[in-house]
């Protein structure tokens, strides 16, 4: 489904409303539905159910509920890239993709380093080995790009329609949580994640649901994942759209060369760019790689795309004069693998014993 086919002004609202800030309570459908009212979009908690219901069956959304922060559950997730031989890159890329720890695996455009894949593990200390033994099996040199700072991880894919800026926010209702001054989890916080990393039922009690598959009370699982929201383990709860059946097709990883002295202003100032769905620093490679910060945008159309990768350039152009040779973009052209990132492994490694 395109960005513009079979999505009626009710859909689109759903879409930009609820891409974050979906209330955590015993029946959020009744005030997401409120909201939308208050917005001039006619629909009770029955419709509004069965539209993200239908939504999800059709593709538009890849699932509905908590997105959560694998960086804060426990383990590591590194950015990798490397050189493919193009006479050997159907090979290399299968080697790459037989291992576990690797969850996605993009072809990008450029010049040497045209593959880019990311490596998550429930041990840290892991990611060299997985390299080295990448390395042995190609013959290719790998180049670790770990996250150095995040200044952004926001994906959000608004629609032409009601509700533009996807500002309805009603993550403060439900009961009130205090963060809990602890990195690891409890056995039944890691239950928890597992159970609902794919996403939460798709019905009028969604949290009831997932305590009862949990054999626990649904006001524990209330306040858990609102509790989550605020510590940062979930990022956002709400709907998480397909967002190349929105028609967002055009995918630019930005890179710059940004003086070291710069990094912490330009990078909230990129970050504050709505379309800028991931914003990060990271290391570079002497001789091999130059960029230090990354940013990614999507767009519906090359043109938009590039329009977007101007308004970057245009913001870093503010700090510094930015060179030809200072920046690039890398877009994909070819998805290699996708796949979850394994978090029960890194939840169940960084859970406290019983």
């Amino acid at each position: 489904m395109s960005e513009t086919a079979g999505l009626d002004r009710i859909d689109r609202a759903v879409i930009n409303a609820f891409q974050g800030g979906f209330p955590v309570v015993a029946e959020p459908f009744g005030p997401a539905a409120e909201a939308l009212r208050e917005r001039g979009i006619d629909i009770t908690a029955d419709e509004l159910l069965a539209r993200v219901q239908e939504l999800d069956e059709e593709g538009v959304l890849t699932r509905f509920g908590a997105l959560i922060n694998a960086q804060e559950i426990g383990g590591a997730a590194t950015l990798v890239a490397m050189h493919a031989p193009e006479e050997r890159f159907d090979e290399v890329a299968e080697q790459v993709n037989s291992h576990r720890e690797v969850a996605h695996n993009y072809r990008r455009e450029h010049p040497h380093l045209n593959m880019w894949f990311v490596v998550s593990v429930a041990d840290p200390e892991a990611v060299e080995r997985v390299l080295a033994d990448i390395e042995d099996e190609t013959g290719q040199e790998t180049y670790n790009l770990p996250k150095q700072q995040e200044f952004r991880v926001e994906a959000k894919f608004l629609l032409d329609g009601p509700i533009p800026d996807g500002d309805v926010d009603l993550s403060g209702l439900g009961p009130d949580v205090e963060a809990v001054d602890r990195d690891s989890l409890t056995p039944d916080e890691r239950d928890l994640v597992v159970e609902i990393q794919g996403g939460l039922p798709i019905s009028a009690t969604p949290y009831a649901d997932v305590a009862a598959e949990l054999g626990v009370d649904t006001e524990w699982v209330i306040e858990t994942i609102k509790r989550f929201n605020d510590e940062g383990k979930v990022r956002r709860v709400g709907v998480i759209p397909n967002h190349y059946a929105l028609g967002y097709t055009e995918n630019g990883m930005t890179v710059w060369n940004v003086p070291d002295e710069l990094v912490g202003e330009v990078g909230p100032e990129v970050a504050g760019l709505g379309f800028v769905t991931h914003c990060y620093e990271r290391p570079r490679h002497e001789g091999v790689w130059p960029y230090n910060f990354f940013a990614m945008t999507h767009g519906r159309s090359e043109e938009e795309s590039e329009k977007r990768i101007q308004q970057v350039k245009a913001t870093m152009d503010e700090y510094w004069d930015v060179g030809d040779d200072d920046w690039d973009t890398l877009f994909s052209s070819e998805i290699l693998k996708k796949t979850g990132i394994r978090l029960d492994e890194r939840a169940e490694a960084n859970t406290d014993a019983e």
